[in-house]
């Protein structure tokens, strides 16, 4: 492989390197790519482009803090680091998992802090290691005796439909970030301190939650006044997903910025890829800790030249765009469905990041957990992958490819409507009151009990992601 190279800011040549990734000693995180860029999708399948990629280039790259840039000092080419605001533009580091990546910004905030507290949202997910269960309520709930280490707290998580504080209160954002406040005083007053928040920039298996406006900005402010920090997850919803917005923690406001964000599978279109970016005030306090990150296949150079050509086509093919054209007239879709069928609770999401909760009665908010599972149990015999979750498994996940369609849209939403008439003609929801759909609770259970094509601990029917 012929080797790269690589440029240290304020010196104006570049020197040759092996490819890889590390942490230097002057803590600096310093990332070099393969000169060659090669990466394709199969012809038949959809992997997040409308067509099959191949770039190549003879051309070295080179790779400082501040991106990846074709020889020294040349224009810079796509880059994850250039769509993050200057304050998160240098330090970072690749590794091979969402786990991975927000394990290591538990090890970022607790070494900057001095603590071991982490607040995080009920029904949170943030990876499968043992470091991230433990802050991961979607998980630990479901033990039989569900319980959590005494420096983990959970904060309410701010979903307005179904949540503490709802789409009627004068305002929620406040009243969700004041539950964080008053959880880090009791942490205070038992003598500890808070050494991060962390939350999913738009919770995903809680159920498709997109905070109140505001909220992140009042949380932060809370976290950093007692010396924490404020950790985005942006591995479900980063990359142009929200369309509105590159990274769905901009939905927030241009006044909001978090001190460390997780990256995961989406920069490598499903390939082991993860990132984490943070400012160097953080990672300066992370080198003094005489313990310096290495990862073995972190920034290895076939990972980083799938990384690159993602980056390239998320651009050419704008796909930050086409979320936000598509994830659009999806909604509006789906907003119409809501109109004729009961069953249909609320629809909520940004671009091609969507809800739809799946309700008995609208006026009691009684989850219609059954009827999801059967939605996706049908969907999934007509050749359409379609996932329930929340707390009560009853919130339909749309999180297709950015590749979707309006056509692919309209395929599905017709199939959507047609499994939502034929469940509520069976269980009689559809003649009833929306206001009396609670009387039809016994009736509904049996009927679906009787007639689900899957078992419920069928977790392809259940449409559980094992991520």
């Amino acid at each position: 492989m012929t080797p790269l190279k690589w440029c240290v800011p304020g010196v104006s040549t570049c020197t040759t390197r092996r490819v890889g990734a590390i942490w230097t000693a002057s803590t600096t995180w310093l990332t070099w790519v393969t000169a060659t860029r090669t990466w394709s999708r199969p012809a038949h399948g959809k992997w997040g482009s409308s067509t099959p990629t191949r770039a190549s280039s003879t051309t070295t790259w080179c790779c400082t803090l501040r991106g990846c840039r074709p020889r020294c000092p040349a224009a810079s080419p796509s880059s994850t680091l250039s769509t993050l605001v200057t304050a998160l533009s240098d330090p970072h580091a690749l590794l091979n998992s969402r786990s991975e990546a927000n394990d290591l910004a538990l090890r970022l905030a607790r070494q900057y802090s001095g603590s071991q507290d982490i607040v995080t949202l009920d029904n949170a997910y943030h990876g499968h290691v043992t470091s991230l269960i433990e802050i991961s309520p979607y998980k630990f709930h479901h033990k039989p005796n569900a319980s959590h280490p005494p420096f983990v707290h959970v904060a309410p998580s701010p979903d307005v439909y179904r949540g503490k504080y709802r789409r009627d209160h004068p305002d929620a954002a406040k009243a969700y970030a004041d539950e964080v406040r008053d959880i880090i005083r009791q942490v205070q007053s038992k003598g500890s301190k808070v050494a991060a928040f962390i939350a999913e920039s738009l919770q995903s298996c809680g159920g498709q939650v997109v905070p109140p406006a505001g909220y992140f900005q009042r949380v932060a402010e809370h976290v950093r006044q007692a010396g924490g920090l404020f950790i985005a997850d942006e591995v479900q919803v980063g990359f142009g997903r929200v369309g509105a917005h590159f990274w769905a923690f901009q939905l927030q406001g241009d006044d909001f910025v978090p001190d460390i964000v997780t990256m995961g599978k989406p920069i490598g279109n499903g390939h082991p890829m993860s990132c984490v970016v943070t400012s160097r005030e953080v990672a300066q306090a992370f080198a003094t800790s005489g313990m310096e990150y290495f990862n073995t296949f972190g920034g290895n150079p076939v990972s980083c030249a799938i990384g690159l050509a993602v980056l390239d086509v998320i651009a050419k093919e704008d796909l930050q765009g086409r979320a936000l054209r598509v994830g659009g007239y999806l909604t509006s879709l789906l907003e119409k469905l809501k109109e004729k069928h009961p069953l249909i609770g609320d629809i909520r999401g940004r671009g091609l990041f969507v809800g739809v909760e799946l309700v008995r009665d609208r006026t009691q908010l009684t989850p219609a957990t059954a009827e999801a599972n059967e939605v996706i149990c049908r969907l999934k015999e007509q050749l359409v992958l379609l996932s329930a979750d929340g707390p009560h498994r009853n919130v339909l996940k749309f999180k297709p490819p950015m590749c979707f369609s309006a056509e692919d849209a309209d395929f599905v939403v017709g199939k959507l409507d047609a499994i939502l008439t034929e469940i509520e003609a069976a269980t009689g929801l559809k003649s009833a009151s929306i206001k009396n759909g609670e009387n039809n609770v016994r009736k509904t259970m049996a009927e679906l009990d009787k007639h689900t094509p899957c078992h419920l601990s069928d977790l392809a029917c259940r449409g559980v992601e094992l991520s």
